[in-house]
């Protein structure tokens, strides 16, 4: 595979994609929190807990908020602030940007990936181009940055 520029792609390993997942964990924590605390001012600023009523759509509150999170950054220039951070950008296999349906498809493959003990991530160390279960599942590559030089910029150090 290459890009626009007739260069070949590098992917991103799986000790990278795991660093730039751990930064946005952080963002997404605090974003939970935040959430969380608009849910607590209906709930008469209690927490909502295993076993009340409203604990499954709380639950669903949470995930879809966490979809957008994630599913905003991948649609809207592949890359979370974690990816941006460590050089790596989410792409289609054809080289085009990841729709909002392939951005839910990875979203929830990625989920089983690590509800699978993670066996879904390090399915990448044995993958030519180091895809994982929700790689694949939306037909979209991790793109290496680091040697990626803008047109018309040469590279300083």
């Amino acid at each position: 595979m290459t890009d626009n520029t007739g260069s070949s792609l590098q992917y991103t390993g799986l000790i990278r994609r795991l660093l730039a997942i751990v930064y946005d964990l952080f963002l997404l924590i605090a974003l939970l929190f935040v959430a969380t605390a608009i849910v607590m001012v209906f709930n008469q600023g209690n927490a909502i807990e295993r076993g009340q009523a409203l604990y499954p759509f709380y639950i669903a509150y949470l995930v879809t908020i966490s979809f957008i999170f994630y599913g905003w950054f991948w649609t809207h220039g592949g890359q979370t602030l974690g990816m941006k951070t460590w050089k790596i950008r989410l792409q289609r296999v054809d080289g085009k940007a990841v729709t909002w349906p392939l951005a839910l498809i990875r979203f929830i493959t990625a989920i089983l990936s690590w509800s699978a003990a993670g066996a879904g991530f390090f399915w990448s160390l044995f993958s030519p181009q180091k895809r994982t279960w929700h790689d694949i599942a939306s037909r979209s590559v991790l793109i290496d940055l680091r040697q990626a030089k803008s047109p018309g910029h040469e590279q300083t150090r």
